[in-house]
């Protein structure tokens, strides 16, 4: 195809979400927080019904294929996506099934593709950005029909695309380790796949921000053990606003306006992938919170609860979390401070006015940041990859941007920087110039009263 027919193709996206977006949003206005808003009937396409165990299969092998229209909003689009069901693994290390989609640019050639880690951020598997590509309306599936503006530029540079549901098939919330792994055999499903385009001599670009950031970072983090021939044909990560140490974000959110949402949607979607029943040091409040959100997303949690704190959800005895043994073990298995460093460059942008967004706090030792994520704990995560090797590393802080204002001033400049590791240009550093940021270290418990 011709640049004419691409750019008719990617502006059919961008047209969808404009026209299609006005309507889905007033349907979805009626239901109360919680509720779904999508297909009764489950897809068979996401079931794994072989007759074989999925322990049989190789990380990455695929189980199932399909040749749809990509759709925003429900409406289809002249754009083919290629889904795969596809063998990865949990946070538990136990094999499971996941489901990726990929985009082949009308003028790509199958050498350069970027794996695009949506900020979904959903409590439902429902949201997830394969069944809104497969033509699925949900309300928290509207974040993930709209990144199709975010899509649109990349498929015009002739690159292919692999959108990951990162959060697996239970919408693992937040377990960071599960994200990694759910992205990287996607990748490796794509390269296995013939009518991808994909393979061994593909160069991956990783691009994520916020919930997708916690993907990309985890994704670089664990591809040099996990998928070493993945790590190979990476050029580098971009990513902003990024959650570091889980147990920091919970004290910045407390008793915030709208961010404190995320700390119910955290503890559900993070004792989900670990198997912890956190239900016991709930109180009555917190366990009608977590009820409601079970299979929640971000927008039904978001300024739901102004002014929430922990000490509210928790038994009067827990007011301090860390005074639970599984808190604690869970939030050090997702602390990205203590993970390994990335091989591969990398570019992080993180905002830093969070009072725009309703959060005022500044606790002892772990500061501000844009309302959700914390900018000393990126800062420090940064200056952790320039001091272990890692001296491709660019960092920049927006300070007068918050969490949802930095992503369209960061987004532009991620691509450019992808552009730029595509075309094999040095990675600019910006270690030895990143002032000093927060403790990573683990979590300790302390004891009840």
């Amino acid at each position: 195809m011709n640049r004419r027919t691409t750019a008719l193709l990617s502006t059919a996206i961008v047209t969808a979400v404009v026209v299609g977006a006005a309507p889905t949003a007033t349907a979805a206005a009626a239901p109360a927080a919680g509720a779904r808003v999508a297909a009764t009937t489950p897809d068979p396409f996401y079931r794994y019904d072989g007759s074989k165990p999925l322990s049989s299969y190789q990380p990455g092998d695929v189980l199932k294929k399909r040749t749809l229209n990509y759709h925003v909003f429900g409406i289809p689009t002249p754009l083919k996506a290629i889904q795969l069901l596809y063998r990865t693994t949990d946070a538990r290390g136990r094999p499971s099934a996941n489901v990726t989609t990929v985009v082949r640019s009308p003028h790509g050639d199958g050498s350069k593709a970027v794996s695009y880690q949506s900020f979904y951020d959903s409590l439902s598997p429902e949201d997830g950005p394969s069944r809104a590509i497969a033509g699925d309306v949900s309300l928290g599936g509207a974040i993930a029909n709209a990144e199709s503006l975010i899509l649109a530029p990349l498929l015009l540079k002739g690159y292919d695309l692999v959108i990951p549901d990162t959060e697996g098939q239970n919408a693992d919330f937040a377990a960071g380790p599960e994200y990694g792994t759910n992205t990287l055999d996607s990748i490796r499903a794509g390269i296995r796949t013939e009518e991808t385009g994909l393979h061994s001599g593909t160069r991956f670009g990783l691009f994520g921000y916020s919930g997708g950031a916690i993907a990309t970072n985890w994704t670089s983090v664990l591809a040099p053990a996990y998928a070493p021939e993945v790590n190979k044909q990476l050029v580098g990560f971009a990513e902003g606003g990024l959650l570091v140490a889980p147990a920091h974000n919970l004290r910045y959110v407390d008793g915030a306006l709208a961010w404190n949402g995320v700390i119910p949607m955290a503890l559900v979607g993070v004792s989900r992938s670990y198997g912890i029943d956190l239900a016991p040091y709930l109180s009555p409040k917190g366990l009608a919170v977590v009820k409601e959100l079970e299979r929640g997303s971000i927008l039904d949690a978001l300024g739901h609860h102004p002014g929430m704190t922990w000490k509210d959800m928790a038994k009067p005895e827990y007011k301090d979390p860390n005074s639970i043994p599984a808190f604690v073990a869970a939030v050090n298995k997702i602390n990205l401070g203590q993970a390994a460093t990335p091989t591969v460059p990398g570019f992080i942008g993180q905002g830093n006015a969070g009072w725009l967004e309703g959060t005022f706090n500044s606790p002892p030792g772990i500061g501000t940041g844009d309302g959700v994520m914390i900018a000393g704990d990126v800062r420090a995560l940064a200056r952790q990859y320039c001091d272990t090797g890692n001296n491709s590393i660019k960092y920049e802080q927006y300070g007068l941007l918050s969490h949802v204002g930095a992503m369209p001033y960061w987004a532009p400049r991620a691509m450019a920087w992808l552009d730029d590791r595509f075309a094999g240009r040095t990675a600019p550093t910006s270690c030895g110039r990143i002032p000093a940021g927060n403790s990573l270290e683990p979590e300790r418990p302390t004891s009840t009263p």
